[in-house]
């Protein structure tokens, strides 16, 4: 039997050429078959739930940095929530008795498998029979985790140190608000050194940014983030109008610049966590 075929794609080399490694969970715009007939909404109401192109900004800033992209939809597994947080209100494989305490995102429909959204309210015809959901969580979810873990250990293996940037997109939080929102678990999972480049090259490009605050990095950087290993990890949340079009559906004039910003950044990262020449000269 043909072994299935991973439902993200990797750019770069396996053996990453640079401590970093940029990961784009939810951008994925692939609704399988299965799931477009169990669903009680049109596919397309879902977009919402998608790091609209988040793909395209991170492809077009990346260089040659190793980078993993999910081509699956949010909607059909969020690789940035537990396998713990399965909702027993569509998942007939968990009750809520046999689940630790729900979490708020759990709670609001939005756990492992999304149950709803503001705009389109509960987004399932029926309840999920839980051999689906495990399904999901071996074929999609596992492997993407599996892989980035071991990007992020080939990358410390060589470089002794490495950085994950886990690259999201946001709703515009109004005037005035962050356009750039930096998570990094409450300062957990990265050095304040290196989350301070980064907020320097945001407020050098003019870009508004704010710390943990409302996004603090999720199941990803919780996971993938080994501080004591030199394996480190944060979250962008970029304004999604930085970048999309005036829609907020297809990729607009401002990539250009928003995609120099996150190259910037990257570098900027990179600089920070290798060791200065003059460092290793006077060793």
């Amino acid at each position: 039997m043909a072994q299935a075929l991973p439902s993200f794609d990797l750019y770069g080399a396996g053996a990453p050429v640079s401590p970093i490694v940029l990961s784009v969970p939810h951008a994925g715009r692939d609704y399988p078959l299965a799931m477009r007939a169990a669903l009680r909404v049109p596919p397309e109401t879902l977009v919402g739930l998608e790091d609209r192109h988040a793909d395209a900004l991170a492809l077009a800033a990346r260089n040659d940095k190793t980078m993993i992209v999910q081509r699956r939809a949010r909607a059909w597994i969020d690789l940035n929530r537990s396998e713990q947080e399965r909702d027993p209100a569509i998942d007939t494989g968990v009750s809520a008795k046999s689940l630790p305490v729900a979490t708020a995102k759990l709670r609001g429909g939005l756990g492992l498998i999304p149950r709803r959204t503001a705009s389109t309210g509960e987004i399932w015809r029926r309840k999920l029979d839980g051999q689906e959901v495990t399904a999901r969580i071996v074929q999609d979810y596992r492997p993407y985790h599996a892989a980035l873990g071991g990007l992020l250990e080939a990358a410390r293996a060589r470089f002794g140190v490495a950085v994950l940037l886990d690259v999201h997109s946001m709703p515009s939080l109004g005037g005035g608000q962050a356009r750039l929102v930096i998570g990094d678990r409450f300062g957990r999972a990265a050095p304040s050194r290196m989350v301070a480049r980064i907020e320097a090259e945001a407020q050098a490009a003019g870009v508004p940014v704010a710390l943990n605050v409302p996004y603090a990095g999720g199941h990803i950087i919780d996971t993938h983030a080994d501080p004591a290993r030199h394996i480190f990890a944060v979250q962008l949340e970029f304004d999604r109008a930085l970048y999309l079009d005036t829609a907020l559906d297809q990729p607009g004039d401002g990539l250009i610049a928003t995609a120099a910003l996150l190259r910037r950044i990257i570098a900027a990262v990179a600089d920070e966590a290798l060791p200065r020449p003059s460092a290793i000269a006077a060793e």
